[in-house]
């Protein structure tokens, strides 16, 4: 996954790793027989040859809208991180600080009961503030209380573009309650459908808070006149993948300028953050529309869409009836589930988004170990040696691009597991019996947390994931690759297996996270993590004619119904699963050179890299879920990205015997890496 938080981060289920071995079993957790469907040709679709029997036999679960290799392995880290929080939260026991703030938490989101006999009285306060508003002069005041979520614009800290070593303020788009601005847009009967569906929903939210249906519906549009308003400022997710787009430093006067009604001066008073002179103001022309919107719609219209926010911000922490009729719509409509997850599931994710590094240092305690971190790492750089030998060896770059390239790879930071210092939490007050409470608490301690880094060095030790997380990343301004522990365990890799699956399953990950370094976003920061220009015209080119054959390719593809894949928002993802899966087989090929390689269960070791490859991405979604990430999701569906990135493999073709003009041969290859 390619993470900046300045840029749309996209759902991503990867690969982990808890060691190496060189023994061949008959038997690896990491390539299943079972799992495979023979009736299928591997020349004409590896997914499903690969994954077949392993989507017969495991069904959505009600609670899932969708189900694949990442999802279970991400549901038992989830029963891990239950059993330390259950043990953490038992009354009158001797506990650390952090064991104490993530079991009375965790105990605190438990009592159901509790929660519900408040109902919504946890945010009558924020409800109350909205209410008081006496002018549309004072939305500031009130914008800030709310502590960045739920308002109509984000603001936080990011490394400057330009100069990777400090840290800036930045203020970009948000204010939408649907997935993105296309939803409010586009014209076709689904998405009428579904703004229909919305619009009702946000109508029964506003009687939960006790309005009559009569005024609920008044207010439910009204909501839904500045989101659309808002929607059509904001920029798209294909030209987001553009940093140079989402970069526009300015001083406050001129922010001030570019929205005159909005009270900026008070807000960054209010937010502690009257010092600074200048920031990135990532999309212009949306604050230029959230400003006519200030001028334009009555104050009542703006106390309408603030308090529907207030408890859409926070329904997940409120009563069950929030919590259900929240799940009806952005559940059960947008995502085709068909039930809620039980209440210790959300109730641990909610510790894990709030309190991750206090949750995931007792976790690695217990679940990863330092010999797991050390060989980890001894097997991505085996696959840095191979960035290194394809870069040397490419025919269509020149040598001074080369040495440029070649600087960025060795200047790669690898972080492996959890951070090498903790984060502190003693400031944030957690107290058993008050959930809503806890929640707003953890989040005005990370919402200052991050303000208080402007105008500071860069923390390159800093993690944006938490140590529990079943998912990795690369950080372009850092230049580094990020493994949380949470999925450096099996399924996905596995000591006792020969190397062929580890390397196809495991290695194509670290290999997609590498890669991301030098995508089509990516390469547009040198080694030290700044925007600059490193390529030379013809190489730039020549890399953008290449990507172009991926982007055209996956474009391509159905995801359901009519909807394609979107070849430029997907780009990125595909180009780093191409180039990742390309390094792990050369460095897989490098590292057993020496090695005899012999036949298991009737595969030769390249049919075996390959068919482990597949089956990572054995999955299954609701057709909802389809839809949805088809609009919003920069990974291509799991399908295509076994399918998709093996017929551009030679090397795929000559494993398998594959024929000329079979679906899994393309006759014009695409490589960039």
């Amino acid at each position: 996954m390619f993470f900046r938080k300045s840029l749309a981060v996209g759902i991503v289920l990867l690969a982990g790793i808890c060691g190496f071995a060189q023994n061949s079993p008959s038997h690896s957790s990491v390539l299943n027989v079972e799992w495979l469907d023979r009736t299928v040709d591997p020349c004409v679709d590896l997914f499903t040859f690969s994954c077949g029997k392993w989507i017969q036999s495991n069904p959505i679960p009600p609670d899932q809208s969708s189900w694949g290799i990442y999802n279970k392995l991400q549901d038992d880290n989830l029963k891990q991180l239950r059993e330390l929080l259950e043990a953490t939260s038992a009354p009158n026991r001797a506990r650390s600080s952090n064991a104490q703030k993530i079991g009375d938490y965790y105990a605190s989101c438990m009592d159901e009961t509790a929660i519900d006999a408040l109902g919504i009285k946890p945010l009558q306060p924020e409800l109350l503030r909205i209410e008081q508003l006496q002018a549309k002069k004072d939305l500031a005041t009130v914008v800030a209380s709310m502590i960045g979520e739920g308002t109509p614009f984000r603001i936080d800290s990011e490394q400057d573009f330009k100069d990777s070593s400090i840290v800036t303020a930045a203020v970009d788009q948000r204010g939408l309650g649907l997935p993105d601005r296309d939803y409010y847009l586009k014209q076709d009967q689904k998405s009428k459908d579904l703004r229909a569906a919305y619009v009702a929903h946000v109508q029964k939210m506003f009687e939960l808070l006790g309005d009559k249906p009569e005024l609920a519906a008044t207010e439910a549009q009204s909501a839904m006149k500045i989101e659309t308003a808002l929607a059509r400022g904001s920029m798209t997710r294909v030209d987001r993948r553009d940093p140079k787009k989402i970069y526009h430093f300015m001083s406050v006067a001129e922010l001030e300028k570019l929205t005159p009604a909005f009270g900026w001066k008070e807000y960054f008073r209010q937010i502690g953050l009257s010092g600074i002179s200048s920031l990135n103001v990532a999309v212009p022309e949306f604050f230029k529309t959230l400003n006519s919107q200030i001028e334009q719609q009555d104050l009542a219209t703006w106390k309408s869409y603030l308090r529907w926010h207030a408890i859409h911000a926070n329904a997940t922490s409120l009563s069950s009836a929030v919590v259900n009729e929240n799940f009806n719509f952005f559940g059960k409509t947008l995502q085709g589930k068909e039930q809620l997850p039980p209440r210790w599931k959300r109730c641990t994710n909610d510790v894990d988004d709030d309190l991750g590094e206090a949750l995931g240092q007792v976790y690695v305690e217990k679940y990863f170990s330092p010999e797991a971190k050390k060989q980890v790492l001894e097997i991505l750089q085996g696959i840095q040696k191979a960035m290194d030998a394809d870069i040397h060896s490419l025919p269509w770059m020149s040598e001074e691009t080369k040495r440029r390239a070649l600087e960025k790879l060795q200047s790669m930071a690898n972080k492996i597991g959890y951070p090498d210092k903790w984060r502190d939490y003693r400031q944030l007050e957690i107290k058993r019996g008050d959930h809503m409470g806890n929640s707003l608490r953890a989040r005005r301690f990370e919402f200052d947390r991050d303000l208080a880094k402007i105008g500071k060095p860069v923390d390159r030790q800093e993690w944006q994931m938490t140590p529990p997380t079943v998912n990795a990343y690369y950080d372009p301004q850092k230049n580094d690759i990020n493994f949380p522990a949470g999925i450096l365990q099996p399924p996905l890799f596995d000591p006792k297996s020969d190397a062929a699956p580890n390397y196809g399953n495991a290695g194509s990950t670290i290999g997609h996270e590498l890669t991301h370094g030098f995508d089509d976003e990516g390469r547009q920061f040198d080694a030290q993590g700044n925007l600059k220009d490193w390529w030379t015209t013809i190489d730039g080119k020549e890399f953008d004619r290449r990507a172009s054959c991926i982007s055209d390719q996956y474009s391509q593809y159905t995801v359901i119904d009519d909807i394609k894949i979107n070849g430029k928002l997907t780009l990125g993802e595909d180009v780093a699963d191409l180039g990742g899966t390309l390094l792990a087989y050369l460095a897989w090929k490098e590292a057993t050179k020496d090695q005899k390689r012999e036949s298991i269960d009737g595969f030769t070791p390249d049919q075996r890299f390959f068919i482990a490859y597949g089956q990572q991405w054995c999955s299954s979604n609701k057709d909802e879920t389809k839809r949805l990430r088809a609009a919003i999701d920069p990974h291509s569906p799991d399908q295509y990205r076994a399918n998709g990135v093996v017929s551009n493999m030679p090397e795929f073709r000559e494993a398998f015997h594959c024929k000329p003009g079979q679906p899994m041969v393309r006759e014009n290859a695409c490589r960039v890496w």
